[in-house]
């Protein structure tokens, strides 16, 4: 069995002093600074005189602002977390050169994300306990489940919830993690709205719907926020409140996805799911609350990255395949198949549930996909010179594709 090598987080809350929230606090303050001026400076170079700045010329920055009378609280921070602004920065630059993204923006302190990365120089783990860098206590960890025997913690990420919550992050390779028992079961997967995913057994799981859920809350405690006065107190009170309705959403959408994630992949050695593009799907405007509320981005990412740490195989059938059309019989694609009709007779006198028969379509075409080596990867962009596996037949022809 073939040893793989995860890196996984950790994620903890704790619970900080006066002391160490405040030094926490200042250095989120520096890490965001720093960020948006080696941002500034590289936007600068290259809008005036059209010159790359790399980061080893952003820390050389960082080494001169210190010496300046007007950043000289850097210097009252670790330098790690800064040094670490400066590397994201980089990555953040890669990706808008490789266009996996767009132009990097300045962190604002009020909508960004609080947190800072320690690297191994800048923290000590010792029986249990964390310190970090410029602190004389170690951080207070509630411990709701045990580090892996023996791993080595390479980084480790403090973070603030906009609900005021602290969470400790660390990065370690986890041994635990190997290749589970290679099995025969397969399934396809069709996601929907009115139950979360049909799988092609026939089962159903359903959506819980937590937005909606707490629906009422979200609508009536933003506008006890919209009533109170800009910097006070009060305010500041009511925005946690909404941000604490949000996090209770987050949190129970994320357990629960990771539950199905996880059980979808210990059962079956191949899952095959459709490849939807959510971003486009979210232009709908009388569905974009109830697709947003699905998640079914965040639960592909689970089912890859789970996937690929048990041994599992995940593909992707082109989005542009017939799943609801086409009988899973027969194998005859109807001309129309409106979101409306939830069950339909075809002519084979084979009476269909659509999402049951969306299901096992994927599976068949995942199969055929993996049979004949093309890869999970569909393409991206329609072309006029090449299709794709799955839509290279006729809408009669369904030679390669298996019948379940």
């Amino acid at each position: 069995m073939k040893t793989t090598h995860v890196k996984r987080a950790f994620k903890y809350r704790f619970y900080p002093t006066d002391a160490q929230a405040a030094e926490l606090s200042r250095t989120f303050g520096c890490v965001r600074k720093v960020y948006n001026l080696a941002l500034a400076a590289r936007t600068e170079a290259w809008t005036l005189r059209q010159e790359h700045v790399s980061y080893n010329a952003t820390s050389a920055m960082l080494t001169a602002w210190k010496k300046t009378e007007e950043l000289a609280y850097l210097n009252d921070v670790s330098s790690v977390p800064l040094q670490q602004a400066l590397r994201h920065l980089q990555t953040a630059f890669a990706s808008f050169f490789a266009k996996r993204a767009k132009y990097p923006r300045f962190k604002s302190r009020k909508r960004c994300r609080k947190s800072a990365e320690y690297t191994t120089s800048a923290f000590r783990f010792r029986d249990g306990r964390l310190t970090l860098a410029k602190m004389a206590e170690p951080l207070h960890i509630v411990w709701s489940r045990p580090l892996p025997e023996g791993a080595k913690r390479s980084t480790v990420t403090v973070s603030q919830d906009p609900v005021g919550r602290w969470f400790v992050s660390l990065l370690c390779e986890d041994p635990t993690v190997q290749p589970l028992p290679p099995t025969t079961a397969a399934i396809g997967i069709d996601a929907g709205l009115d139950n979360l995913l049909t799988l092609s057994t026939g089962e159903k799981i359903t959506n819980p719907r937590h937005e909606r859920r707490d629906r009422a809350r979200l609508a009536r405690v933003p506008r006890e926020l919209s009533r109170k006065v800009k910097g006070s107190t009060n305010r500041d009170k009511a925005r946690r409140k909404v941000a604490k309705v949000h996090a209770r959403i987050v949190d129970r959408r994320r357990d629960h996805l990771h539950k199905i994630t996880t059980r979808l992949v210990r059962e079956n050695q191949t899952i095959a799911i459709e490849d939807l593009t959510v971003r486009n799907l979210l232009k709908n405007h009388t569905l974009a609350r109830a697709i947003s509320d699905a998640a079914w981005r965040e639960f592909r990412s689970m089912l890859g990255y789970k996937a690929q740490w048990y041994g599992r195989k995940l593909i992707a059938v082109d989005r542009w395949f017939p799943s609801s059309k086409l009988c899973s019989t027969c194998r005859a694609v109807r001309d129309t198949m409106p979101l409306h009709v939830r069950t339909w007779t075809c002519d084979c006198g084979i009476n269909h549930d659509r999402d049951v028969n969306a299901a096992r379509n994927i599976l068949a075409a995942g199969l055929a996909v993996s049979a004949c080596g093309a890869g999970v990867s569909p393409q991206r962009e329609p072309s006029r010179t090449r299709r794709s596996v799955t839509k290279q037949e006729t809408r009669r022809a369904t030679v390669g594709i298996p019948v379940l």
